[in-house]
């Protein structure tokens, strides 16, 4: 290589010389020419190894079946690739053309150096930008949070191409370098701790499955609620149901609480859990003809005739003194309608009947008597599940006054009569 770049940038000195220029007037002269044809012979080289690698790159990827090197076309490696053989060619050729002229060598040689480093550092990245796009269509990776490793490697590669940068410019050995770095290391992990937590946070969200792309989150403290589209090295991204997009610390992932639908989504229902409040005042028991008229409601018809059966029973074994109802065993319409509300669930199609369905009543508070629906739809999407919890509570808020029963309401602080 050294031989053939004497002999391309070796010939105009000495014709110059034999037209009886003087020795620094023919110095400039064979500068400038080497110079022009320095250019030319670089951007020819560019031109030709862009033109081989990219279509070289591109027949490759037709004829194989992985998409790798398609990614590897779609990140433009081989455009980059093909930057980086000329830069080669006139590094080799820098010392050649400014062999008379050392300052100037030593300053284009480091400039053309830093250039090489930093191209190599944008051709890695490239590279590994193909390999990400590349895991997050396999579905064993989709969900993992790939970018925060490449992330990493790239500040480390960064990092020693810095090293090697400022050990060109200031002519440190590479060594003494990285012991420099070694010394301030302190001041290196304050710089980077958001990057290093970061990192760390990464790493014990994916060992510990606690957050994937695609899963749905809820996060209060930073009014997060959607489905989680990018994990990376700095931040978790979150696209919310009303299309905003909010930016959440990776390392909040593991110091904070955070809510992880996942286990919803893949279980067999979403959960309905309602309460509404009952009057106590209204609570009561109920005389035989209030049951007859009860039996016609088909839900709890024969339910009323076997309890009936057993409370009659009891009573007459008993010999219970019914002239006044709360004497022996009584059935009340707020038992009666929990009833019904339990027969109504287990026959609503739109309940995953295999998992809990409940309608039970919770402590007594100063409103009233909550009456509470827990109950699991089949259907998990947000705009399905809302219908059915609305559909059961509608039928609720229709079928209570049939067991004279009253909702709690507080009060307005207007008139109910309208004059």
């Amino acid at each position: 290589m050294h031989k053939i770049t004497e002999k391309i940038f070796g010939w105009s000195y000495p014709i110059f010389k034999n037209l009886d220029f003087d020795e620094t007037l023919s110095s400039y002269l064979s500068l400038f020419v080497n110079v022009l044809l320095l250019s030319i012979l670089s951007y020819t080289i560019f031109l030709a190894s862009r033109y081989f690698l990219v279509r070289f790159m591109i027949a490759l990827a037709r004829k194989t079946k992985t998409k790798f090197d398609d990614l590897l076309v779609s990140n433009k490696t081989a455009k980059y690739t093909a930057h980086l053989i000329p830069l080669l060619f006139i590094y080799k050729s820098v010392p050649i053309i400014l062999q008379d002229f050392v300052y100037w060598e030593t300053i284009f040689g480091k400039l053309v150096g830093i250039y090489i480093v930093i191209l190599s550092l944008w051709i890695i990245k490239t590279i590994f930008n193909a390999l990400k796009d590349y895991l997050k269509q396999n579905p064993s990776f989709s969900d993992k949070p790939i970018d925060s490793y490449i992330q990493v490697i790239m500040i480390v590669l960064w990092v020693f191409g810095f090293v090697v940068i400022v050990s060109k410019v200031f002519d440190i050995s590479t060594g003494k370098m990285l012991g420099t770095f070694g010394a301030i290391s302190a001041i290196i992990i304050l710089i980077f701790r958001d990057t290093i937590l970061g990192f760390v946070a990464s790493v014990q969200v994916s060992l510990n499955d606690m957050v994937r792309i695609g899963d749905w989150i809820t996060f209060d403290k930073f009014g997060a609620d959607g489905d989680v589209i990018e994990i990376n090295l700095a931040t978790v991204k979150v696209r919310n149901f009303d299309n905003t997009t909010t930016t959440i610390p990776t390392y909040s992932m593991i110091s904070d609480s955070f809510r992880n639908w996942r286990g919803m989504i893949n279980s067999s229902g979403r959960r309905i859990k309602r309460h509404i409040l009952i009057k106590a005042n209204t609570i009561r028991f109920l005389n035989k003809s209030e049951l007859e008229e009860l039996k016609k409601i088909q839900l709890v018809s024969s339910y009323i005739e076997n309890r009936q059966m057993e409370i009659d029973k009891f009573n007459d074994t008993h010999q219970i003194d019914k002239s006044i109802l709360i004497n022996g065993r009584n059935m009340t319409n707020f038992g009666l309608f929990r009833k019904y509300i339990t027969q109504y669930l287990y026959q609503y199609p739109g309940l995953n009947k295999e998992m809990i369905v409940l309608c039970r009543q919770l402590q007594p508070t100063p409103h009233g008597i909550p009456l509470e629906i827990y109950a699991f739809s089949s259907d998990k999407r947000f705009e399905n599940y809302e219908y059915i919890m609305a559909d059961i509570m509608d039928h609720i808020f229709a079928s209570i006054q049939y067991f004279s029963l009253e909702i709690y309401e507080m009060p307005s602080g207007k008139s109910d009569f309208i004059i």
